[in-house]
C-alpha cells in the first residue's frame, strides 16, 4: 500500500482545523453558557444599533453650530427638556381656556351656550364682528341683512355640514350651541322672530359629520 506523502497529510490538517474553527466559532458559548462569543452575526447587529439623541448632538445640524470648547466638553443634550415649560403652564394657553371658558374637559369643542359669543369666538373671524362680511383672501357673505337667513333650518344646515370654504360646526357644537349661534344670526344680524330650539337642529343633525375637507 502507497504511502501518503508528507504535504498531503499536513494540509488535510489543515483543512480540518480550519473547519472545526469556523464551525466552532458560528455558535459557541462561554463556561457559564450566557452569552455568545463575538461572531459576525454580533458584532454586525451591535453597529446597527443607531443613538437618536447621539446623532442630534454630534451630527451635521447639532455639531455645526458647536465651538472648539463645547466639542471638547462632557457630551451633553442640545435641547435641555427640563427646561420646557410644561403645557398646564403656559401662560398663552391660559389665556385661551380663559377665553373658552375653562379647560374644555367633556366637549370636542365650544363650552358657552351663549349665541353671541359663540358667534364672535368662531364666526366673526370671517363675517365680521357685526355680520358685515368681508372680501379679501376669499369673499366672506354678509350674514347681517341676507335674505337667505329667513329660514333658521338654512342656518343650522350650513353649521352642521359646512358650506364651500367654511368648515363644519357637527362635532364641536352641541345641538343646543348651534341653536344659540343660529339664533343670534337669525334675530340680533337680522329682526327675524321666530324662536330657535335644540329639537330644530336635532331634525338636521346627523351621525356622519363631513370630512376635513370643506367640499365634502
Amino acid at each position: 500500500m502507497d504511502m501518503i506523502k508528507p504535504n498531503l497529510l499536513v494540509m488535510a490538517m489543515i483543512l480540518t482545523i480550519g473547519a472545526t474553527v469556523t464551525l466552532s466559532g458560528c455558535s459557541r458559548y462561554n463556561k457559564d453558557q450566557t452569552a455568545h462569543t463575538a461572531t459576525l452575526a454580533n458584532l454586525q447587529a451591535a453597529q446597527n444599533v443607531f443613538d437618536n439623541q447621539a446623532s442630534r448632538n454630534n451630527g451635521a445640524w447639532g455639531a455645526v453650530y458647536m465651538t472648539k470648547e463645547e466639542l471638547r466638553a462632557p457630551k451633553a443634550n442640545i435641547v435641555n427638556v427640563s427646561l420646557i415649560p410644561k403645557m398646564a403652564e403656559d401662560v398663552k394657553l391660559q389665556k385661551w381656556l380663559t377665553k373658552f371658558e375653562g379647560s374644555n374637559e367633556g366637549k370636542k369643542g365650544f363650552i358657552t351656550t351663549n349665541g353671541k359669543k359663540l358667534y364672535d369666538d368662531s364666526c366673526a373671524g370671517c363675517h365680521m364682528s357685526k355680520g358685515e362680511g368681508a372680501v379679501g383672501a376669499g369673499y366672506y357673505p354678509p350674514l347681517k341683512d341676507n335674505s337667505k337667513m329667513e329660514s333658521k333650518y338654512y342656518i343650522i344646515s350650513v353649521l352642521i355640514n359646512g358650506l364651500r370654504g367654511m368648515p363644519s360646526f357637527h362635532s364641536m357644537m352641541d345641538d343646543e350651541q348651534i341653536a344659540a349661534v343660529t339664533q343670534y344670526v337669525y334675530s340680533d344680524l337680522n329682526h327675524f322672530t321666530d324662536t330657535v330650539t335644540a329639537a330644530n337642529v336635532a331634525q338636521l343633525r346627523h351621525d356622519f359629520p363631513p370630512g376635513s375637507d370643506p367640499s365634502e
